[in-house]
C-alpha cells in the first residue's frame, strides 16, 4: 500500500468570493488540516494569538529564513516583514495534514513551483462581476475606491483561471461547499512523484 503523506490545497479568488465562508462550512468534514498563516516580525496586537492570527518571529529569525530560502514569498510593510514561511507547512505535511493556502494568483504559482506534485488548486468566484460588486457593496467594509480596486483586480485574476485545477462558482453557499469538500477529500489522495517512483521500483519484484 502506498503511504499518503500531507498534501496542499490552494484556494484563490477575489475578495468577496466567499472563500472563508466555504472553508468554515467544510472544516469539520475534510479531516485534519493546517491553514497556512503569514509570518511577521511586527509586534503582537491585543487579542492576537500565535498560530491563530500570525506566526510572530523576530527580525533575526525572519532574515535567517530568507537566507535559507524558507519563504514562498515575503515583503516589507511599514518596516516589518510579512511572508509565507515553508517551515510550518513542512511540519504539517510531515504530519500528514492537508495544508490549505488562501492566496492570490501569484502565490498559487509560487506554491506550484515549490510543491507542485502534491498541490491541488481551486479558483473560487461569484457567478458574475456584477454579483461580486453587489457583495462588496453590501458588506459595507470598504470605500468605493477600494471596491473599484478590488473589482479591477478581479478582472485580472479571472483571466488566469486556466492555471487552476478546478473552478468553484459560489452562487449557492451549500452547493459550492459540497463541491469544495469533494475536491478537498480527493486532493488528499494525491501522491508525490518520489513515492510513486519508489512504489514502481518495489512493484518490479521480478528481476531478469
Amino acid at each position: 500500500m502506498i503511504k499518503h503523506n500531507g498534501v496542499v490545497l490552494v484556494l484563490s479568488g477575489p475578495s468577496g468570493a466567499g472563500k472563508s465562508s466555504l472553508i468554515n462550512k467544510i472544516a469539520d468534514e475534510i479531516g485534519d488540516f493546517y491553514f497556512s498563516l503569514s509570518t511577521t516580525t511586527r509586534e503582537k496586537r491585543e487579542g492576537e494569538e500565535e498560530g491563530v492570527h500570525y506566526h510572530f518571529v523576530s527580525k533575526e529569525v525572519f532574515e535567517e529564513d530568507i537566507k535559507n530560502d524558507n519563504f514562498l514569498e515575503y515583503a516589507t510593510v511599514h518596516g516589518n516583514y510579512y511572508g509565507t514561511s515553508l517551515n510550518p507547512v513542512r511540519k504539517a505535511l510531515a504530519a500528514g495534514k492537508l495544508v490549505i493556502f488562501d492566496i492570490d494568483v501569484q502565490g498559487n504559482m509560487a506554491v506550484k513551483n515549490r510543491l507542485g506534485d502534491i498541490t491541488t488548486s481551486v479558483f473560487i468566484t461569484p457567478p458574475t462581476l456584477s454579483e461580486l460588486k453587489n457583495r462588496l457593496e453590501k458588506r459595507s467594509t470598504d470605500t468605493q475606491e477600494v471596491i473599484n480596486g478590488r473589482l479591477a483586480m478581479a478582472r485580472c485574476e479571472i483571466q488566469r483561471t486556466s492555471e487552476y485545477d478546478f473552478i468553484v462558482v459560489n452562487d449557492d453557499l451549500d452547493t459550492a461547499a459540497k463541491v469544495l469538500k469533494q475536491i478537498a477529500l480527493t486532493a488528499r489522495l494525491k501522491i508525490p512523484h518520489q513515492i510513486i517512483n519508489t512504489f514502481v521500483h518495489k512493484w518490479e519484484d521480478i528481476r531478469e
